[in-house]
């Protein structure tokens, strides 16, 4: 499979810059993809002020993807703010190019920031199929939780997801601790990672350093960019990927666990 890797410096509050940005980058892609990956809040930088931003579904940022998926035959996916039935939410929206699409609400809100008590907490997990893969897509703060990250499945062969994906924007001074744990949740889920982050200082005057990055299911770096710009795109094997399974099947000496929500 194909991914695409957009790391950008967001306009601030500005989902008409933003949109326009990152469509001038998705179509001057040099390759056609699979998968395009947008950071988390692409439309405004992480906010707190979602009564200023906040958009219902259906309406402008939701049907730009629609049309981005449709003119690019890839998946589109990033999160941004949706206000829905009085409340806001940190939401992905997976984007397929036929208008099918689901949609992902952040489970752990970044209290430090004050999210919690802004926007309301997602409830379930996403795996979604495409192109013979199973890709379960996450934001930024979830990375911290192992157990909610964990492929669950990891008791049989029959694994939960082939990808683990986290949209973010992830300040720069806790950057170690990104890296570190993109390779930790590679390597104890025998998964592919990948993280997308931003660039730039947002409105608050937080930096960002981009460090967006593409690991392996042994924890190895394929790619990660810091501090600039990029639009990256990678290839990733399945084949390579269920062969190191078979050769090192660490899944089956895992632990059995119930999630309680």
């Amino acid at each position: 499979m194909h991914i695409t890797l957009l790391q950008p410096n967001l306009y601030w509050h500005d989902p008409v810059a933003n949109r326009a940005m990152l469509e001038e980058r998705i179509f001057s892609l040099p390759e056609s993809t699979d998968l395009i990956v947008l950071p988390e809040m692409f439309t405004t930088g992480f906010t707190m002020d979602a009564r200023a931003v906040a958009e219902p579904m259906n309406l402008t940022t939701f049907r730009w993807l629609k049309q981005m998926a449709a003119q690019t035959g890839a998946v589109v996916t990033g999160s941004y703010v949706i206000q829905e039935k009085g409340n806001y939410f940190n939401r992905l929206i997976w984007m397929q190019p036929d208008g099918q699409f689901d949609t992902y609400d952040k489970r752990h809100l970044f209290r430090m920031a004050g999210e919690d008590g802004v926007y309301t907490a997602g409830t379930r997990r996403i795996i979604k199929e495409w192109k013979g893969w199973r890709i379960c897509p996450l934001i930024c703060y979830d990375l911290r939780f192992p157990v909610w990250s964990r492929n669950r499945s990891l008791v049989s062969t029959d694994f939960d997801y082939d990808l683990l994906l986290y949209v973010a924007n992830w300040p720069a001074p806790r950057r170690n601790a990104w890296n570190t744990l993109l390779q930790a949740r590679a390597i104890e889920n025998l998964s592919y990672v990948i993280g997308v982050n931003r660039v730039g200082n947002d409105g608050n005057q937080h930096p960002y350093s981009g460090d967006s990055a593409v690991i392996d299911f042994k924890g190895d770096v394929l790619f990660r960019q810091a501090d600039t710009e990029i639009s990256h795109q990678q290839h990733l094997s399945l084949d390579d990927l269920r062969a190191f399974r078979e050769k090192f099947p660490a899944n089956l000496d895992a632990d059995d666990f119930t999630l309680s929500l």
